[in-house]
């Protein structure tokens, strides 16, 4: 169970240190999304009010959550950009309620430096990053500001990302990616234990090359580093099931199950109660489960 004060860890268990808050990675932790926008692919609408917010993050973590994951802008295909103080009146009045109520750790999803200050010292206690920390000034806020953060590879933005994306080895390219951001922030002072890394399914894929991806998370996840997997309800299963984006939950738990068992650290879902009770359900029975 994530705690501010939970016992010391195994050997060798990864910890990442959130402002307050220690997650402790020994099995597959369910990161719960709150998107607090208009236009996000899935939700988009459902959560702009601070109580329905803060209402539906309670729930999450009720329904099991390990972490709550914040964001203000939607990095939906083709989504547009908004200003910084959008953002800013979108998610900290949500981040300030929810630090004095949650006993589990905030995460900002954002790529903006502003944001990510403001945040954390809002009460959010990691950075989620869909640039990898590649904007003007989020390397730098990100050394200063100390707390774990997660590094996501996009092909472009989101306004063009999935116009004819084209690798010659998109889990070679990814992964190289992802390892020279971390190499990066750590020549910069962010510490080895606080990044988390993010292939970015449906962030400039393709399907085939999302199915390619997917099947190489075992090598990903062998770097080194924690990996956080987000396919939830995600394009990339509408196409596998012909369904509309709200009826991929059997689909997003399918795949959160496959990714924790391949050795994601971390899952990305909407539906928190659902996976965290099919992990349950697969630790059990599943003989060999890591």
């Amino acid at each position: 169970m994530t705690t501010k004060n939970p016992e010391a860890p195994g050997p060798g268990v990864r910890t990442l240190a959130c402002a307050g808050h220690r997650l402790v990675l020994d099995r597959t932790r369910v990161m719960g999304i709150l998107n607090l926008t208009p236009d996000s692919f899935s939700d988009g609408g459902r959560w702009l009010e601070r109580d329905a917010a803060v209402e539906h993050a309670l729930a999450m973590q009720e329904a099991g959550a390990d972490i709550i994951d914040v964001g203000g802008e939607s990095t939906r295909p083709g989504a547009q950009t908004i200003t910084v103080q959008q953002e800013l009146d979108r998610v900290l009045p949500v981040i300030e309620t929810l630090a004095q109520q949650l006993s589990v750790p905030l995460s900002i999803d954002t790529g903006k430096p502003e944001v990510m200050r403001a945040a954390v010292a809002a009460g959010a206690g990691m950075i989620n990053d869909v640039y990898a920390l590649r904007q003007d000034g989020a390397l730098q806020a990100a050394v200063e500001i100390g707390v774990p953060v997660c590094l996501m590879h996009m092909l472009g933005n989101p306004r063009v990302m999935q116009n004819a994306p084209v690798y010659d080895d998109v889990a070679g390219e990814v992964t190289a990616f992802l390892l020279e951001r971390a190499a990066l922030c750590e020549s910069n002072g962010i510490a080895r234990e606080n990044i988390v890394l993010d292939p970015g399914f449906g962030f400039g894929k393709t399907l085939e090359q999302n199915i390619t991806l997917f099947r190489a998370i075992p090598d990903i996840a062998a770097m080194g580093y924690p990996l956080l997997v987000g396919v939830s309800r995600k394009s990339m299963l509408g196409q596998l099931t012909g369904r509309q984006t709200g009826d991929r939950v059997a689909a997003s738990v399918a795949a959160a199950v496959l990714a924790a068992q391949m050795g994601a650290a971390i899952v990305r879902v909407h539906d928190v109660g659902e996976t965290r009770d099919a992990l349950e359900v697969a630790t059990a029975l599943w003989q060999g489960w890591a």
